[in-house]
Order: structure tokens, then C-alpha cells, then sequence
């Protein structure tokens, strides 16, 4: 008998993803609190869900719009377009996920969430992109290989951190210091793929970078380069990104360290990919 009511419910979630209507059992999404005067934000990516030590619950906080976007549907930052304020809100989401979910069965859930709590309206698109892809260098890679078990599910909360600050989990974490000669950060990784090289190579060159290296292990790195800040929203409080003024040696940029110090390059190409276009979003969530 337990075993045909457990068929049972198998059959019902599975009709109701089919008919586009797979919810997460319960959702609480709230406007974010001002981060930046506290420091030490994480930016995701969220914690928990399947594939996880917590399969049934995820935690994600100062989520943008876009990054909620991004999960759901599966693209890039670049495969999105939408009001200005998609990279400015942001948002604290826990997510009661039922037993058994698969990863795609969540990425509906996040779907409908966005519907039902935002009022997301949008369509798809395809168009041409000038892009660059990222290589293998001629002298061979130069990453290295992660020594924390990639297989391992990822814990609870943000990255975990020894006393100096160091990653001991997978995960992440990109700072942003003031310098005479501009901004510059500090980017340190931890099993993570070359897919996360190629978003933060996207943001900095502001068009999209595509992994054609055929890389598919997790690496350990970490990089310090100059980041021009400049054209990018922040959000309220954060600090304006200091003027450049030759007072010391300026840092090459990211594009550069990671041929340097990981043997990666870029070229330039062209590809045709799918785009998602709001027309339609709110930018408070409905009530909890």
C-alpha cells in the first residue's frame, strides 16, 4: 500500500510539471535589506536544493532579479533582457523544495514563482552576438586542480571560511577594493569550473564569453586584477569606484591574469544564441 500511494504522488507531481504547474511547497521572497554598510555581502549563488546536503530547502540571499531569472530558465546574464532595476533589486528567497525533485523540475518551480510572485511576463528571441570564446593557450593549461571532493554536496549557507579568510568550501568570493590607479578585485575560487571564469570574463568585457576550452574539471584559483566599475548600477550605499590617477602601477586587467597565471585566452567570433525579453515584471513580490 505505501508503495502505490508513493507511485501515487510520484504520478501527480509529475503530471503537475507536465501541465507547467510544479510549485515549491512553501516560498518566502522578500526585498533585501542595504548590504553594502555591513560588508562582507555574498552574492550567492543559493545554497541547498538537490545535489545537496539539504535537498529540501534552498537559502538565497541578495539575489538580483536577473540572478533569480538566470536560474529559472538556465542562461546567461547576456541571454536577458528587461528593465534597468533587474540588476539593482534584490532579494532574500527560502524555498521548501518536495522530496525527490530533480535539479530541472526546480528550475519550473523557480518559473512559476516568478509568475506568480513578480507577474513575470516574457518571450524568447534569437540574435547574433559578437562574442569571444575562451581557449586553451598554446603553452596548455595552467589550472589547478581543486582539492576538495567535487562530488561532495555543497553546505548550508555562504562558502565556509578559515580564520585568514581562506575558502575551505566550494564556492566564490570576489572583493572590490578602492586603489590610486582605480578599483581592482580580488577574485578567489574554490572547485570551481571554467564556466565561472567565462561569467566573470562576461562582466568585465560586457559582451558574452563562451567556454570552448573542453575543461571539465573544478579548480582552486585565485586572481587579483583592475576592474573598471564604470557604467555598472550600484546598489544604494556602495561606494563610488575611486578615479584613476597614475599614483601607483596599475594592475592588468582579468582578461590578461587569466592567460597569465591559468594559460587560457580569448577569440573573437560570432554565435547566434536564444534571448529572454521582459515585458513584464514587478519589482515587489506579492505577500508571503
Amino acid at each position: 500500500m505505501r508503495r502505490a500511494l508513493l507511485s501515487a504522488g510520484i504520478a501527480v507531481f509529475a503530471c503537475a510539471l507536465a501541465s507547467g504547474q510544479a510549485t515549491f511547497e512553501v516560498a518566502s521572497v522578500k526585498p533585501s535589506a542595504p548590504g553594502w554598510e555591513r560588508g562582507g555581502v555574498y552574492f550567492g549563488p543559493p545554497r541547498g536544493g538537490p545535489g545537496t546536503s539539504d535537498p529540501v530547502q534552498i537559502t538565497w540571499t541578495y539575489a538580483r532579479f536577473r540572478d533569480l531569472l538566470m536560474i529559472a530558465y538556465d542562461v546567461k546574464a547576456y541571454q536577458l533582457s528587461g528593465p534597468a532595476w533587474l540588476d539593482t533589486e534584490r532579494y532574500d528567497v527560502v524555498a521548501k523544495v518536495p522530496a525527490g525533485a530533480t535539479k530541472e523540475q526546480v528550475n519550473v518551480m523557480w518559473q512559476n514563482l516568478l509568475a506568480e510572485r513578480f507577474g513575470v511576463k516574457l518571450h524568447h528571441e534569437s540574435k547574433e552576438f559578437q562574442v569571444e570564446e575562451l581557449v586553451v593557450d598554446k603553452g596548455g593549461p595552467k589550472l589547478k586542480e581543486t582539492t576538495v571532493d567535487p562530488a561532495a554536496p555543497l553546505p548550508p549557507g555562504p562558502p565556509q571560511r578559515d580564520k585568514n579568510g581562506e575558502l575551505t568550501s566550494p564556492g566564490m568570493v570576489t572583493t572590490i577594493f578602492p586603489d590610486p590607479n582605480g578599483s581592482h578585485a580580488r577574485s578567489v575560487g574554490r572547485a570551481q569550473p571554467v564556466s565561472k571564469l567565462t561569467e566573470m570574463m562576461t562582466n568585465s568585457r560586457r559582451h558574452p564569453v563562451l567556454d570552448k576550452t573542453g575543461l571539465t574539471g573544478k579548480y582552486d584559483f585565485k586572481l587579483e586584477y583592475a576592474i573598471d566599475l564604470s557604467g555598472f548600477p550600484l546598489p544604494p550605499g556602495a561606494p563610488e569606484p575611486a578615479p584613476a590617477t597614475g599614483a601607483s602601477t596599475p594592475r592588468p586587467d582579468f582578461t590578461a591574469v587569466v592567460q597569465q597565471q591559468l594559460g587560457l585566452r580569448l577569440v573573437a567570433a560570432k554565435a547566434k544564441l536564444d534571448v529572454i525579453v521582459i515585458d513584464k515584471a514587478e519589482k515587489v513580490p506579492t505577500d508571503n
